[in-house]
């Protein structure tokens, strides 16, 4: 287990250099966001391989994490190809100044590969495992990360297609899976990462990688995620209305108007 954290653990800071560098060298920060998924996908191919334990659970996860991850990489690929940095990024760089540059090599890029490594650390653990015929953990898992990835691709589909439509320019989308969280696909990623911590509970130690979804949890509801997206949206009197009957973060049915 140990030899397998380590090969995570260089993977994923050597991924993110790669992606600080390219960085550097075109002016955007932000691309760090497009290398989110396909570095899950690399860590768990790179432990599978390298540990050789090709059991069905081992396989399942694999599977899981290669559809979210490259789901999610080309959905951030495709929304943010030839777009200038996100708005996050460039509040950065005009704060940060001079020490732009080892500011975003250590709180940007390398704090996403720490994070990563964290996260992918149920997966290094399912993948260390020799032994592993599925059981009802396993299916457990596999439909709370079928919930949680319905969410998260639903979610950013009908954000998409809402976007595309010109009437709608700086509008706040409040259908379909948007009625009932102010965002859906913030859960949905949270709730597929729960699910692979179930299936990590059937190998050993497994009930250690609960670091994983406590870790995307706390990310995405108090820092990352939905704090700065509300924060971008705090001024906007229609995104106030829709907060106010609408679930901040788990699914529920909306408030009356009064």
């Amino acid at each position: 287990m140990g030899e397998l954290f380590f090969q995570a653990a260089v993977v994923s800071f050597l991924y993110f250099f790669v992606f600080f560098l390219v960085a550097q060298l075109i002016k955007n920060n932000s691309i760090v966001d497009m290398g989110w998924g396909m570095g899950f996908i690399i860590i768990t191919l790179v432990t599978l391989v390298s540990s050789g334990n090709f059991t069905s659970r081992n396989l399942l996860v694999a599977i899981l994490i290669t559809i979210w991850g490259g789901r999610l990489t080309y959905h951030i690929v495709k929304r943010n190809w030839g777009k200038p940095e996100d708005f996050r990024y460039a509040k950065w760089r005009k704060e940060w100044g001079k020490w732009l540059v080892p500011r975003a090599f250590f709180q940007v890029f390398m704090l996403q590969a720490v994070i990563m490594l964290i996260i992918s650390y149920p997966v290094v653990l399912v993948n260390a495992a020799e032994k592993g015929g599925l059981g009802w953990l396993d299916f457990l898992g596999l439909i709370v990360w079928l919930i949680g990835f319905f969410f998260e691709a639903v979610g950013d589909k009908q954000l998409a297609e809402f976007k595309k439509d010109p009437n709608k320019r700086g509008r706040i989308i409040k259908s379909g899976l948007w009625r009932y969280t102010r965002h859906p696909n913030y859960f949905g990623e949270v709730t597929l990462w729960w699910g692979i911590f179930i299936i990590t509970l059937s190998v050993p130690a497994g009930w250690t990688g609960i670091i994983s979804p406590l870790a995307i949890t706390f990310l995405m509801l108090f820092v990352s995620g939905v704090p700065m997206l509300e924060k971008k949206y705090r001024d906007n009197k229609e995104f106030q209305e829709y907060a106010e009957r609408t679930s901040k973060f788990f699914p529920w049915f909306p408030k009356n108007k009064k």
